[in-house]
């Protein structure tokens, strides 16, 4: 089917504007659970350009990729973050929201030991430098005060994974309800491996052991890179100008073998396909001209918005987003880079958000299931 006309137009004056990447979402399209199985969730296959629209379902994501693409995803565990306490002396209740561990190797990959770490708190009133939170066996000691709310703390004693793992539960966004550690599996990728993230990279989500074999069976690559998600990906945007906002910095890493992969992947013609925000954000972090990457460790604050121009990645598979988010705005931004410019109707970035709020809206409409727990896009020239 061709993509129906959108229920509102974005003007060019109007591309930077907070309001203009806002949507109506009924409350019942916020998936409160995951699919099961997970490739069992929807597919909306979106072709910029065309605006031809597929619906399907993931594991037929098979059916749109080609031999010579290569398949980027993002190898990062989510931890058990948040933290909850009594705070000493006093026993007054207290949480810790962990958000990206501090402690880093001269290489700049995350320390093994996981002691430090930027955090959110609560009470924020009571919780200065100098305060102490008991949690489990372990104290948690407030050493910094950062802006925006942000604690430095640090965690005492030893082996803080297996204090993570005994005593952190699942922090699951907040239109999610109920326990989050009752989907402590599923809000985990399926070759999840490093830890080091706050919040899952959700596209990756729909992903099975099976329908990774059947991916390689056509002759499609893969390469991993690694991005812990912080802070940065999930803080929402204020600024009414978008350009005002600021990401907050998260780790990433792209091995020499994923920057191989994606210089042999130009060579064969074939399409680079981030699985993510998170991928396209650390492939355009370490982006060297010409559709090349640099191999290499580093903290990003990349923030992808309508006028930026991609130089890797030529499709991206994403779920649903927040109106209002920076990961909508990522998606505008890839929609315009591979909009053929063709169609009337005013500048590409303009035209591409408008098309991608038709789609969103079409969605709705089609009873696709909505962020972290939701159904998924292939957005594709």
């Amino acid at each position: 089917m061709s993509l129906p006309r959108t229920e509102r137009f974005v003007s060019q004056d109007a591309l930077f504007d907070l309001n203009s990447y806002d949507y109506s979402l009924p409350e019942d399209r916020i998936a409160q659970t995951p699919a099961e199985p997970r490739d069992a969730s929807r597919l909306l296959v979106w072709s910029v350009g065309t605006g031809d629209i597929r619906h399907r379902h993931f594991r037929d994501i098979v059916d749109y990729l080609r031999p010579e693409d290569l398949l980027v995803l993002n190898d990062t565990r989510v931890l058990p973050a948040r933290l909850l306490g009594t705070r000493v002396p006093g026993g007054g209740r207290a949480e810790v929201f962990l958000l990206r561990p501090l402690a880093r190797q001269e290489d700049g990959s995350v320390g093994a030991d996981f002691s430090l770490w930027q955090a959110l708190v609560r009470p924020g009133r009571k919780l200065h430098a100098g305060a102490e939170v008991r949690v489990g066996d372990r104290t948690l000691y407030v050493e910094e005060e950062e802006p925006e709310g942000i604690r430095r703390v640090r965690i005492s004693g030893t082996d803080v994974l297996a204090f993570l793992n005994a005593f952190g539960h699942v922090p699951l966004p907040p239109y999610i309800h109920g326990d989050g550690d009752m989907w402590r599996a599923s809000y985990q990728t399926v070759f999840a491996c490093r830890e080091g993230s706050v919040a899952a990279p959700t596209a990756s989500l729909h992903f099975t052991p099976a329908l990774l074999d059947r991916i390689d069976a056509l002759g499609v690559r893969r390469a991993w890179v690694t991005l812990h998600v912080g802070l940065g990906t999930f803080r929402p945007v204020k600024s009414q100008d978008i350009r005002d906002h600021v990401i907050h910095e998260e780790p990433c890493e792209i091995p020499e073998a994923a920057a191989e992969a994606v210089r042999e992947c130009r060579a064969r013609g074939g399409r680079v396909i981030a699985s993510g925000t998170t991928v396209a954000r650390t492939l355009e972090t370490m982006a060297a001209g010409d559709g090349l990457i640099r191999a290499g460790s580093r903290d990003t604050g990349l923030y992808i918005y309508p006028g930026f121009r991609f130089q890797v990645v030529d499709a991206l598979i994403t779920n649903f987003h927040l109106p209002k988010s920076s990961l909508l705005m990522l998606v505008a931004a890839l929609a315009a880079n591979l909009d053929s410019g063709r169609e009337p109707g005013g500048p590409a970035e303009a035209r591409a958000l408008s098309s991608l709020l038709a789609v969103y809206e079409l969605a709705v409409r089609e009873g696709y299931r909505f962020f972290s727990f939701g159904d998924a896009m292939f957005i594709q020239r």
